[in-house]
């Protein structure tokens, strides 16, 4: 199980990858997060929502009402053309830095 801490600058990543072929909602966002990764990372609620609640603020996700669910409609979410720009963004920063940290990886322990 991978630590919150190490992972806690991708989350808003993880959940741009999960929007980018279809709209989703909270619940089926961390579903798909926990099973994308094999369960080794499980997103907490609060970390999901504030992601969420930052992601759309900023323009990269909007929300709209979806099917109904126990009486109350779901709240979607779908990527925006800001949302896909920043996820690019974020794919090529992440292959910079798995190159840079890899530099300090390998090698013996001597």
């Amino acid at each position: 199980m991978l630590s919150g801490d190490i992972i806690r600058g991708y989350c808003d990543t993880m959940i741009l990858f999960t929007l980018l072929h279809e709209d989703s909602y909270g619940y089926a966002i961390s579903k798909s997060i926990r099973e994308t990764t094999g369960g080794q990372y499980s997103m907490k609620e609060t970390t999901l929502y504030s992601a969420i609640a930052r992601l759309e603020r900023n323009g990269c996700i909007a929300a709209y009402d979806g099917k109904t669910s126990f009486g109350r409609p779901r709240t979607y979410y779908t990527l925006t053309d800001s949302g896909r720009a920043l996820y690019r963004e974020k794919r090529d920063e992440w292959a910079v830095t798995r190159d840079v940290i890899g530099l300090f990886m390998e090698g013996d322990e001597t």
